[in-house]
């Protein structure tokens, strides 16, 4: 169910015979920011069988309830939000190479713990939804992602250099070698252990 702002409701599920669910409450002022709009969104037509609109709710809800880094949960509430928006974000985000190479270095330098985006962004002087689009419009992939990257090729590095997988999981600071392994899959298409094995 989305409701309009204002719009009342009991906040209830019309099946009372113990169905569960989930909601989120984001305040319009923030969605007026992440859109770069200065009215309150509104539709005026049913959107529940939007499809990226349904899972973009899901996995803001899995990550937040998860527990996840605050700056995935700030790409996935952008990319949420994104999916409300009638037509493109009217700014164009040109190249802007010295910006985006200030920002690999604070990332790269803060590995050990991930940077705020509300730091990063404050650097720049610019909202940190806006600093999501222009890293992505520049990169190709979120600050979220280009971290996780990082810190999984230096894992791999530390692998390859020490032979020992577990070391790997604490100098780069993953929760466990499974947190590991599954990013670790995701890039290079096997876990940290199995690449650690078939080294010489």
């Amino acid at each position: 169910m989305l409701f309009n702002p204002e719009q009342a409701h009991d906040g209830r599920s019309q099946d009372r015979a113990g169905i569960d669910y989930i909601m989120l409450y984001i305040k319009p002022e923030l969605f007026m920011e992440i859109l770069e709009k200065k009215e309150t969104v509104r539709f005026s037509s049913p959107i529940v069988y939007n499809y990226e609109l349904e899972q973009g709710i899901l996995d803001l809800a899995d990550a937040i309830f998860s527990d996840y880094d605050e700056s995935l949960c700030n790409e996935l509430l952008l990319s949420l939000a994104d999916n409300f928006s009638q037509s493109e974000i009217s700014m164009t985000y040109q190249k802007n190479n010295v910006l985006i190479k200030k920002a690999k270095e604070m990332i790269y330098y803060n590995l050990d713990k991930m940077l705020s985006l509300a730091e990063i962004s404050k650097e720049f002087g610019m909202s940190k939804f806006q600093f999501i689009r222009i890293f992505k419009a520049n990169t190709g992939i979120s600050p979220y992602q280009y971290f996780l990257n990082y810190k999984v090729e230096r894992a791999k590095q530390l692998i390859e250099k020490n032979r020992d997988v577990y070391s790997a999981v604490t100098e780069c600071n993953f929760v466990d070698l499974t947190h590991l392994n599954r990013h670790f899959k995701s890039i290079y298409g096997t876990t940290a252990f199995e690449y650690m094995s078939q080294l010489n």
